[in-house]
């Protein structure tokens, strides 16, 4: 069964919202290495229920975070929230080294990230 697996805070200010997360939750912020201004979130340690996620710069008005789903097949998946009446907002996008992502829409309007795991991904 697919699980949430990560979780977006978007931000207009993301220098402002790791601190204010940090400074709150105690949470562990790190800029991540990668192709987009991105700042990891460590939310607990090693084995502790919960999710980690990021910060990064808001993708459209009005979005305020998504929950990311580990799927077998973002493809897939996108056909099955399709059949089932959901939108898809932002088609597969590969993240170098690490998989795939997409973003749909339920039939309520809200986001939903899918995220297929795959090293090879460029």
């Amino acid at each position: 069964m697919p699980r949430v697996i990560h979780f977006e805070i978007y931000a207009d200010e993301a220098g402002r919202a790791t601190k204010f997360y940090s400074d709150v939750f105690g949470w562990q912020v790190h800029k991540w290495d990668g192709p987009e201004d991105f700042w990891l979130v460590i939310t607990g340690g090693e084995g502790e229920p919960g999710i980690d996620g990021a910060i990064m710069g808001r993708p459209e008005p009005g979005i305020s975070g998504m929950n990311y789903i580990d799927v077998g097949s973002v493809d897939d998946y996108i056909a099955k929230i399709q059949a089932n009446g959901g939108t898809l907002v932002r088609p597969t996008t590969a993240i170098p080294e690490v998989g795939y992502a997409a973003i749909c829409n339920d039939t309520e309007g809200n986001p939903i990230g899918l995220f297929q795991t795959d090293s090879a991904a460029a």
